[in-house]
């Protein structure tokens, strides 16, 4: 159960602000109450100071499939010692995919790496990711 405010839309479970003057195209960013910084690689025009957004949405993806995987893991007790989650996201035209891989460690059966699997498809990221979501834009 989250603990972020009701708003009349629902319960807001994050919240991220990101700004950017004329510096090409260094973005501060806080993330709940953490600073952050995004940018473009030198490739783009950017200086590389931060990872680019859609490395920003593969870490997210990541993050969220290896603390739903620990949760899990350890409220069955299992001997679960690390999650490595490796996201790729890939460009075929106008689709997109996502490639997640998962290395579990720890003494682990058969189907208790199965059931750990089947977690990961179920993420709250993941699933945000797979339903899709409405973006709704004001401008102030």
């Amino acid at each position: 159960m989250s603990t972020e405010p009701e708003t009349a839309e629902g319960t807001n479970v994050a919240h991220a602000t990101a700004d950017i003057g004329t510096s090409n195209y260094e973005v501060s960013l806080v993330a709940g109450h953490h600073p952050l910084k995004a940018d473009e690689g030198v490739e783009a025009g950017g200086k590389d100071l931060g990872p680019a957004p859609h490395e920003l949405l593969c870490a997210a993806l990541g993050a969220c499939t290896g603390i739903t995987l620990r949760m899990y893991a350890q409220r069955k007790d299992w001997p679960l010692r690390s999650v490595h989650v490796d996201v790729q996201l890939e460009v075929h035209g106008q689709d997109r995919a996502i490639i997640r891989k998962l290395r579990l460690e720890g003494d682990l059966d058969q189907a208790q790496r199965a059931r750990l699997a089947d977690v990961a498809e179920r993420t709250p990221v993941t699933l945000t990711l797979k339903q899709g979501v409405q973006i709704t834009t004001t401008v102030e």
